[in-house]
């Protein structure tokens, strides 16, 4: 049907080589980011900017950072926001101690800070590997929930840990509007969602799943374990810290320690097991799924309760939502353990031989 790829013949190794070889692929994809930077700027609402759009770019960001460690190194991560963490932190202390420093180099500096701080507590996956891996990186989340407490350097001698940021702009234009926050947002979203996926499909990511695979045999073919396991380490934790800049700058406003606690850590864990693991599309069907579904989910249980004349309190209705949620993720790891990219490419390639049996 419309989905083959008949008569679409490559006559250069860097037409084979695209990220989308598929025609198909191509327009919808290009389709999809006019429709995202052109469109919806103009139709959405602020609600729908400040509880769906902001957050779920934000969060798409955070676990494709986390996925290129866990999915595509097989490095278990427990501290995804700590990094975020040390990345609004960093950029905070940039924004507050260097007058007139521009928000995309203060947003790159804390990407740079989150960096270092990953490569730290990477150290750890050069001789522990598993859950031993995840108890380390564990210890970061509860290093950065104490050091942004405790020491109040990094939060301008704020005895609470609370920050705040106000008057952003890049290039001399504001961002105070809903609109011009979820088009940044969208923006470095993009940049560093096709830099990762260039990244994954070039030497570097191929030593990372090989480490993943069976790093014994990767070190006997001539790959270095710590070279790879630290890049990885160092990228993931430079994305996930730009992410916690943008959810700190754009999407809080004012934050504290608690903003990024082991519950956004867990969040983003969930993401990446739901939308798939070692998949950059995964990442961003993952941030969906946990963004959207519970906001889904308290707008419509209140609507079905009024059909059937029950009333429904506040209290049930959240109660019902976690369990609901709850249910619905146990349901979709045992229908596809490899999470909803897989589904995806199954359809896809249904799509592709459709009506034919295969």
């Amino acid at each position: 049907m419309f989905y083959r790829e008949n008569g679409q013949f490559k006559t250069s190794y860097r037409a084979d080589q695209q990220i989308f070889p598929i025609l198909q692929d191509r327009v919808a994809v290009l389709a999809l980011v006019l429709f995202a930077f052109a469109v919806v700027p103009f139709v959405a609402s602020e609600y729908l900017f400040a509880a769906i759009l902001i957050p779920f770019v934000i969060m798409s960001l955070a676990a494709l950072g986390l996925n290129l460690l866990v999915g595509y190194c097989g490095q278990i991560s427990l501290g995804g926001a700590a990094f975020m963490a040390v990345g609004a932190y960093g950029a905070y202390n940039f924004v507050m101690r260097v007058p007139g420093i521009p928000l995309v180099l203060a947003m790159l500096l804390g990407g740079v800070c989150a960096a270092a701080f990953g490569v730290v507590f990477g150290l750890p996956s050069l001789r522990i590997k598993g859950l031993y891996l995840a108890v380390a990186t564990l210890a970061a989340q509860f290093f950065a929930d104490w050091l942004f407490l405790r020491v109040r350097w990094f939060t301008l001698d704020s005895a609470s840990g609370a920050v705040a940021v106000s008057n952003l702009s890049v290039l001399g234009l504001p961002l105070e509007s809903s609109a011009a926050k979820y088009l940044f947002c969208l923006a470095v979203l993009a940049v560093l969602a096709l830099a990762s996926k260039n990244l994954v499909r070039g030497a570097i990511g191929r030593e990372w799943m090989a480490i993943r695979d069976m790093d014994v045999a990767a070190a006997v073919i001539g790959i270095r374990p710590m070279y790879a396991k630290l890049t990885a380490f160092a990228i993931s934790s430079f994305i996930l810290g730009v992410a916690g800049v943008l959810w700190g700058f754009f999407y809080l406003g004012s934050w504290e320690p608690a903003a990024f606690s082991l519950d956004v850590s867990l969040k983003l864990l969930f993401m990446i097991i739901i939308g798939g693991l070692g998949s950059i599309m995964g990442s961003l069907f993952g941030a969906a799924f946990i963004i959207v579904l519970p906001i889904v989910l308290n707008r419509v249980l209140p609507w079905l309760a009024s059909l059937i004349h029950v009333e429904i309190t506040t209290t049930a209705a959240t109660h019902a939502e976690f369990i609901i949620f709850g249910t619905l993720i146990v349901w979709f790891l045992i229908v596809e353990p490899h999470g909803l990219a897989r589904l995806w490419s199954t359809g896809k390639q249904k799509m592709r031989l459709w009506p034919f049996p295969h």
